[in-house]
């Protein structure tokens, strides 16, 4: 005992325990096709890295500490049963030394399954793990949108188009923000250009109201949206940009467009 050091209690944290992590849980019935979610059953606990970390060994065994107390912290015995737990690992970047960890302290490989999808071999619960920008980007595009290297112009226009379609998502917006974040150079870059377009063109609004004094109004204003439009589209302005600027829909702008060809 002489180089032993005694310790009857161990503070684990100075905070109460907040498992930062998100729990998904499946009904049993349900079989999800998505081949993120092929692996899942019933208790599924995802730790996700925003785009500037890294997974490290640390982060590993904290997930899996996670999992166990999740399973443990109940009123009866198995009332979760620890063969219907999932681990999901997603980052960014593919952790190498983790990876040689698990393989050389706990005999665990990794499995390419395609599409940024690895499976983690080897434990008794099921694990996964997912290199976001590899994911396939139709079946994953919010997934694969979390990343640092998104472009300023079509593709994040793309996102702020797709994100109108769910804007009354907390969800969505919580990915939204941290996209954003994520990608805040490239977003300002992106408004800027949207603000400089249409002050660039706020002049050809100004000439369709002159017209319409001289050509009868409504076919001067045609005209003259008409000719801003082409503006807009040969400066490589979105769709979006478009139709705030002209008050015309999608398919009136792309009539336009069919012109330029």
């Amino acid at each position: 005992m002489k180089y032993l050091e005694m310790h009857e209690e161990h503070l684990l944290s100075k905070k109460p325990l907040q498992m930062d992590i998100l729990i998904v849980k499946k009904l049993r019935d349900i079989k999800i096709k998505k081949t993120i979610g092929r692996m899942f059953r019933k208790h599924n606990i995802i730790e996700y890295k925003s785009p500037e970390d890294s997974l490290s060994v640390n982060d590993f065994y904290k997930v899996y500490g996670y999992a166990c107390i999740y399973q443990s912290n109940t009123d009866r015995v198995k009332e979760i049963d620890p063969e219907e737990l999932t681990l999901t690992f997603a980052c960014s970047h593919y952790p190498r030394k983790l990876l040689r960890h698990l393989e050389t302290v706990r005999g665990m490989r990794a499995e390419y399954q395609g599409g940024g999808i690895y499976y983690l071999k080897g434990d008794p619960i099921p694990m996964q793990l997912l290199i976001t920008p590899k994911l396939t980007y139709k079946e994953n595009y919010w997934l694969q949108s979390m990343r640092t290297d998104l472009q300023a112009g079509e593709e994040i226009r793309k996102l702020v188009r797709e994100y109108e379609k769910h804007r009354k998502s907390k969800d969505h917006a919580a990915v939204m923000d941290l996209i954003t974040r994520a990608n805040w150079k490239q977003m300002e870059v992106e408004k800027k250009m949207c603000d400089a377009l249409k002050e660039l063109f706020a002049e050809e609004l100004k000439e369709a109201d002159s017209r319409g004094r001289t050509e009868g109004i409504e076919q001067g204003i045609v005209r003259g949206k008409r000719e801003m439009i082409l503006a807009f589209l040969k400066a490589g302005a979105g769709i979006d940009i478009i139709k705030e600027a002209s008050g015309l829909n999608e398919e009136q702008i792309e009539a336009i467009r069919r012109e330029m060809n």
